[in-house]
């Protein structure tokens, strides 16, 4: 009777902790936490928590009145656990700009960090370390002595940030990154090994699992408390005392405990995939275990898992990745067991016996060009960006088709491949074509998306210069693809180039090499990035044009090339757009000065615009006052990077534009117009 009670308590614990952790992400979801620093701070004191060394400085985490990164371009000797003060500036961390992107500064606040700390000098004010901090800073050198050190920071240590990056894609496109996240099975088979041979040694069962459980809690230490790992870890110690009293809990109430008291303790974890995808995977591994344990073969078992572990996180990777290999399930029958039962236990023996890393370091690198063969045949398919009612129905059918398979039938999976065919072909429904001004920085990038799929146009593409020789980030790559692939966007009709400088083209390359492109046009006279773009279309087989007056039609709209004058000027000879799309009449402007509007006026008979591309970021060298006055833009769309180096868009500029909307990239980050109805939709900084 008593145990029964017992269990009935903790559901109504579990539920309720459940219940009030969803509450509370409710409560907070979109709100940012008060911080304890005032944003006038500048000075700040912490002990060292991580320390990270990137191309360009060093990434301190420190945990003083609130946990802070601080970031810090001098050499610095990081030794975790000592006590230093900083001085310097507080930074809010970046958002996303680009719609559905990655926020960073969300990513940030599910670790409880409010600020980025740009300091400029570092005093350490105590060498002394707990003993913690000293086993973990002499764990951490003896790994950096060993030449698999990428791996056992991995496996070990739970931090994968100095894999090679084309290694890392390779593992997101074949569905296996998961693997690199220490997981249940990781943490199942570490106290497995752990508790065999205290066994061999001692036959105080109750102590063993006692001198496990202190092991683990140090795991979660040295792992920075990973969700997965601190996941893993409270399941065993709970489990372990259900055991040892013999009472009777539902494995998924000790999992709900587990997520209530989280999302509690923190409502922001929410922003994080690895908590994500552990406790959503976890939650349909235990929910469908008699699905697993029907299969007494080990390979159809895999397989089962893994197709359960891929449904469970199809929704995460829609919104994270917009895009999922079909072969997922498949790859992971070959890439688990070698992970699992090779390539993890023999990174926890090279740990302890170091000539073993060779044949480790042989089989991670295996393993690698083995992920690299297979990103050849994967069957990708990119989906769209969901929202939460469309997550909701998703987790419907999958359950519903789990539910299914359970029973043999196949009538759920069938549902579930008929929406997946409708989700993939969804913008052949959507009747309202849209402009997007993407948020690039100093730069331009326009995207045309046309109703029911008739066409896709990106007009430029951004491009960072590299200053103080860093490398450039990738714009293509981190924001104009994947935001694309958000749209459900699978090709570009049309690349256009409006001219060859770098803040417009230089993203191209990067782009073709990428995405799928069928036609590159480009002004009429070519510089040598411009050259080097149209080598790269021959090689990939694009076709390519270079155009000065002319019309292009795509379906039932028409793109208005207006012609240039011959110009010494790179931005003059900037390709002019100008068309109408749905209700909307649109001018774009390119880099284009006053001499060239002047031409164009006196060229040909512009009427009222809805939309004006500002030229040139709104320098005071463009948008003359004949030109607001000929086509009294009710939209001004001006694409500048937040406190660039050219003062863009100029004071009087914008006061010329004053009688319309202005919409600007560093203020507003991207900006969505639907050409129908006109409706604007930004993201704000």
């Amino acid at each position: 009777m008593k145990k029964s009670k017992t269990t009935s308590l903790f559901k109504i614990i579990s539920i309720t902790a459940l219940i009030l952790g969803i509450i509370n992400v409710i409560c907070n979801y979109n709100t940012t936490p008060k911080s304890k620093y005032n944003k006038d701070t500048t000075e700040i004191a912490g002990i060292i928590t991580n320390c990270t060394k990137t191309d360009y400085n060093y990434q301190i985490t420190i945990k003083g009145r609130e946990n802070t990164i601080i970031n810090y371009s001098k050499e610095f000797k990081c030794k975790l656990g000592i006590k230093i003060k900083a001085t310097g500036t507080l930074e809010k961390p970046n958002t996303n700009t680009i719609f559905n992107g990655f926020s960073y500064q969300k990513y940030l606040l599910s670790k409880k960090i409010n600020y980025i700390f740009k300091s400029d000098k570092i005093k350490i004010v105590n060498q002394n370390t707990n003993i913690l901090y000293k086993l973990k800073n002499n764990l951490q050198n003896r790994i950096n002595t060993y030449k698999s050190k990428n791996y056992l920071n991995t496996f070990i240590l739970g931090n994968s940030k100095n894999i090679e990056e084309e290694i890392i894609n390779s593992y997101q496109i074949n569905g296996i990154s998961h693997l690199l996240a220490i997981s249940g099975m990781h943490i199942t088979l570490l106290s497995s090994l752990i508790l065999l041979i205290l066994n061999k040694i001692n036959k105080n069962k109750k102590l063993n699992y006692i001198i496990v459980i202190i092991l683990l809690l140090f795991y979660m230490f040295l792992t920075n408390f990973s969700p997965s790992v601190v996941r893993a870890t409270l399941m065993f110690i709970i489990l372990t005392i259900k055991n040892s009293l013999n009472i009777k809990i539902n494995t998924l109430y000790v999992l709900f405990l587990i997520c209530g008291l989280y999302l509690i303790y923190n409502p922001y974890m929410i922003y994080h995939i690895g908590f994500l995808f552990s406790f959503i995977i976890t939650f349909y591994l235990i929910l469908f275990s008699n699905l697993i344990n029907k299969y007494k073969n080990y390979l159809t078992k895999t397989f089962i898992i893994s197709f359960i572990a891929f449904l469970a996180s199809l929704p995460i990777q829609i919104n994270n990745f917009f895009s999922i290999n079909i072969l997922s399930p498949l790859i992971n029958i070959l890439f688990v067991p070698l992970v699992s039962f090779i390539i993890y236990p023999f990174s926890l023996l090279a740990l302890i016996i170091k000539p073993l890393d060779i044949i480790l370091f042989n089989l991670i690198t295996l393993m690698e060009n083995l992920s690299i063969i297979l990103t050849n045949i994967n069957i990708n398919i990119i989906l769209k960006h969901i929202n939460i009612i469309f997550i909701i129905i998703y987790y419907l059918i999958i359950t519903y088709t789990l539910y299914q398979l359970n029973k043999n039938k196949l009538k759920g999976l069938i549902i579930l491949i008929i929406v997946l065919i409708i989700h993939t072909n969804i913008n052949y429904i959507e009747k309202d074509p849209t402009l997007t001004m993407i948020d690039v920085g100093q730069g331009d990038c326009l995207l045309i998306k046309l109703d029911h799929n008739k066409g896709n146009i990106l007009i430029d593409t951004g491009g960072q210069i590299n200053f103080n020789n860093k490398k450039p980030y990738d714009i293509a790559k981190n924001k104009i693809i994947p935001y694309l692939k958000s749209e459900g966007i699978k090709k570009l009709d049309y690349l256009i180039l409006t001219h060859g400088d770098f803040d417009h083209a230089g993203m191209a390359i990067n782009l073709i090499k990428n995405f799928k492109i069928n036609n590159i046009l480009l002004n009429h006279k070519n510089n040598n990035l411009e050259k080097q773009i149209i080598a790269k279309a021959i090689k990939h087989k694009i076709k390519y044009k270079n155009i000065n007056e002319a019309t292009l039609k795509i379906k039932d709209i028409k793109l208005n090339f207006l012609s240039s004058q011959k110009s010494s000027s790179e931005n003059d000879d900037s390709l002019i757009i100008y068309t109408k799309i749905g209700k909307q009449n649109i001018l774009l402007m390119g880099d284009a000065g006053e001499e060239r509007e002047k031409h164009i006026l006196n060229t040909y008979n512009l009427k009222y615009v809805d939309i004006l591309k500002v030229g040139h970021h709104g320098s005071k060298t463009s948008t003359s006052p004949e030109l607001i006055k000929k086509t009294r833009p009710k939209i001004s769309l001006i694409s500048a990077g937040k406190n660039n180096l050219y003062g863009h868009p100029h004071r009087q500029t914008l006061k010329k534009l004053k009688n319309s909307k202005i919409l600007i990239t560093q203020k507003d980050g991207s900006v969505k117009i639907n050409l129908n109805t006109g409706a604007i939709l930004t993201i704000a900084r």
